[in-house]
């Protein structure tokens, strides 16, 4: 008997310590369509990324020009200068996907240069979270836009605001 109220004691004291802790979320898009530094890190990334695309598009283009010109000029080639150029052909076509793959694929260039110009502004924005959880005394602050699914928010949980002031920017004003 006295083991059954000593469970119940205790079930009891954590079922209370359970509904002690404080939540939170926060918006992170919200609070980072608010940062100037974001923006212009997304333009930054924009930019190059549009620029390497060119360079891809002008390689994959000179190959479809040789290709054509080949199929154009074939019925005149004897058997080795077909071979010359259809090597020519899938030599420049493996240069181009290596070359993309290296600005666009995993790990690639333009995802290096991503977590160069965004983890700094991520680290600022995680640093004010942790300042707010601490200010207001909050167990956890999860982020709406993450994979944990909230299926329902009070809006006065919501800690955005709160984020974006800690980091000495105006709630109401997006940044360009």
């Amino acid at each position: 008997m006295k083991r059954i109220i000593l469970v119940l004691g205790f079930t009891l004291v954590s079922l209370t310590a359970a509904f002690a802790q404080r939540f939170a979320y926060v918006d992170s898009e919200y609070i980072l369509k608010h940062m100037p530094e974001y923006a212009s890190a997304q333009k930054q990334l924009s930019a190059l990324s549009a620029q390497w695309q060119k360079e891809v598009d002008a390689r994959f283009q000179e190959i479809d020009r040789l290709y054509k010109a080949y199929q154009a000029d074939q019925v005149l080639m004897t058997p080795d200068m077909k071979k010359r150029r259809e090597a020519e052909i899938a030599d420049k076509e493996t240069t181009a996907k290596d070359f993309q793959r290296q600005k666009f694929g995993p790990n690639g260039e333009l995802e290096q240069h991503s977590t160069l110009v965004i983890k700094p502004i991520q680290d600022k924005v995680a640093k004010a979270i942790q300042a707010v959880a601490e200010n207001e005394n909050l167990d956890m602050i999860f982020d709406k836009n993450s994979e944990v699914i909230m299926l329902y928010a009070n809006p006065r949980y919501d800690k955005s605001a709160d984020v974006i002031t800690r980091l000495g920017l105006k709630p109401g004003v997006l940044a360009k």
